[in-house]
């Protein structure tokens, strides 16, 4: 009985460490909300200051239509950067050193030059994951 209730109560513990980066798309939809400064998201969304983020995930970076890309973010879905949930959560904390990063793993150091117009910064984990979570009831199932 005392292996049985420490089996139960070891993965009563390990489920409730892992739900501590669970991912809430109710939340994401409030922290999207520090996103609409530049950003729309949603059936019929408009490109704003950034693009609209409809469908961001699966996307190569810098191809939503009709959006003016820097030339950062252009060369980096030219090389290869489509945006999966993980590499969205690599970019909101330091979207530019992201980018740079990026390329120069590509072997394009030399098109890792200027900045992103993305300047706003998401440096928690918690709101990045609840955000991304909102983004993918956006986005196509992958």
């Amino acid at each position: 009985m005392r292996i049985t209730s420490f089996a139960f109560l070891a993965g009563g513990v390990l489920l409730s460490a892992g739900s501590a980066h669970a991912q809430d798309a109710a939340a994401g939809e409030i922290v999207f909300k520090k996103c609409m400064t530049c950003h729309r998201i949603g059936e019929g969304a408009k490109n704003a200051v950034g693009p609209a983020l409809t469908g961001v995930i699966g996307r190569r970076a810098g191809t939503f239509p009709a959006f003016a890309y820097s030339p950062l973010n252009k060369a980096a879905g030219e090389n290869g950067l489509v945006w999966s949930e993980e590499l969205v959560n690599e970019y909101l904390p330091d979207p530019n050193a992201f980018l740079k990063k990026f390329l120069t793993e590509k072997g394009k150091a030399d098109l890792a030059q200027g900045v992103t117009k993305m300047a706003f910064k998401l440096p928690s984990e918690k709101e990045r994951a609840d955000v991304i979570a909102y983004l993918k009831k956006f986005s196509s199932p992958q």
